[in-house]
């Protein structure tokens, strides 16, 4: 009895229809995206950039801190777009990729561009009924100048998932892979400066609130190099066991701020904290007294050089985030401050001791010879101090001396 041979399909072959398949629908996806990204950049340029230039409603310094480099991404994306549409994704994003400098400045501006653009839609009359006017055209379909300004910072995110899905489904033998592999690590990293800088700016903006709602102005928490963590109630444990009183404290990366609130009848300062004290996390030590097991609430011991602070509070899950994210900051100043000190011992010059060396062709000097020691080589000797302690070797400790200073 016989039977037909059923084929037997390759994997190898599944595999590379797949990815051709994948390849085709990111292609295509990722020419009509840019096709209407395009259109967006030129509503821009045509409606807003140009007709200002021309009218003069705004002086230039005022429109280049708003638009900033965007005529240059639109050209930048004009070019990628046509090679895009004729199918050469790898060489159109190395060429796109030449020009990614554009992009940068305008990530680097996008948060002044906003600062600007806010301030003249309330103080310029004339740009508002203009700003009002244009955006109110049937081709900006609803959508307003800040959205269209923020187009950009979406569209480099969406490069990056864009050429991964690209790369990920080209075979490795193909041309077009070391570029699109190449593309990828350049995206990413404007991708990567994109969440910086929003991070940057969202901390400055939370370190600009908690200094407002300071009472004076001796308090000062803007600070270079320092992140706000969290705030939030914490009732202080006084040492001799008296009513514990409640306190709002300010955590940030490198202090911890404890604060008690001003009455609320004060004319200016109603809604503001004092500034009680300032503690230092860089040689705090935390410890969770209790708070670990289901019970309710828990207390925290903080010690630092010359005191010691008990916090504690009724909510579990409150006093194991502040437990949490105080061994967070305190771990990382500890362990910046062990890089730093290692690249120092990494970076010193070693120092040449005198006692038990000797130059050579040169006894070694003296026990009796304090202050003596040898310089490195290639300084000047400015001074040397001896201490003479029996007058009967004079002669032969400058003999010595002579010798070590040759």
């Amino acid at each position: 009895m016989s039977s037909a041979l059923t084929p037997i399909s390759h994997p190898t072959a599944n595999i590379q229809e797949q990815r051709e398949r994948w390849e085709f629908r990111t292609g295509r996806e990722l020419v009509c995206t840019e096709q209407h990204y395009c259109h967006q950049l030129e509503l821009v340029i045509t409606y807003f950039v140009e007709i200002l230039n021309a009218k003069g409603t705004l002086r230039q310094d005022i429109r280049e801190g708003i638009f900033s480099s965007i005529k240059s991404i639109h050209s930048v994306n004009q070019t990628l777009l046509a090679y895009l549409e004729d199918g050469m994704f790898g060489q159109g994003f190395e060429r796109f990729c030449q020009h990614l400098n554009c992009y940068t400045t305008y990530v680097d501006n996008i948060h002044n561009a906003s600062k600007v653009l806010q301030v003249q839609v309330q103080k310029n009359k004339a740009f508002r009924r203009f700003k009002k006017l244009q955006e109110s055209r049937p081709e900006f379909r609803n959508m307003s100048l800040e959205d269209l300004l923020l187009l950009p910072l979406q569209r480099i995110q969406q490069y990056k998932y864009f050429l991964r899905d690209l790369t990920e489904n080209t075979s490795a033998d193909s041309s077009d892979f070391p570029q699109l592999s190449g593309a990828v690590k350049a995206v990413s990293e404007v991708a990567q400066r994109i969440q910086d800088n929003a991070r940057s700016h969202e901390n400055h903006l939370q370190l600009r609130r908690v200094q407002r709602l300071l009472k004076g102005r001796k308090t000062k928490v803007l600070a270079p190099g320092r992140w706000y963590i969290r705030e939030g109630w914490l009732q202080v444990v006084p040492p001799k066991g008296t009513e514990t009183k409640p306190k709002m404290f300010f955590l940030f990366s490198d202090i911890l701020l404890q604060t008690t609130p001003c009455s609320p009848l004060h004319p200016t300062n109603g809604d503001k904290f004092a500034c009680q004290r300032i503690y230092p996390l860089k040689e705090c030590v935390v410890d969770k007294v209790f708070g670990h097991t289901k019970s309710q609430g828990g207390l925290i011991s903080l010690t630092f050089a010359e005191d010691k602070l008990l916090l504690m509070s009724s909510d579990q899950e409150d006093i194991n985030d502040w437990y949490r994210s105080l061994s967070s900051a305190v771990g990382q100043l500890v362990s910046r401050s062990t890089v730093v000190s290692k690249r120092d011992n990494l970076c010193r010059k070693p120092l040449r001791s005198a006692e038990g060396r000797s130059e050579p062709n040169t006894p070694a000097g003296p026990s009796h010879l304090e202050g003596l020691t040898a310089q490195p080589h290639g300084r000047k000797r400015n001074m040397v101090r001896v201490v003479f302690v029996f007058p009967p070797l004079v002669p032969c400790l400058l003999a010595s001396l002579i010798l070590v200073c040759v």
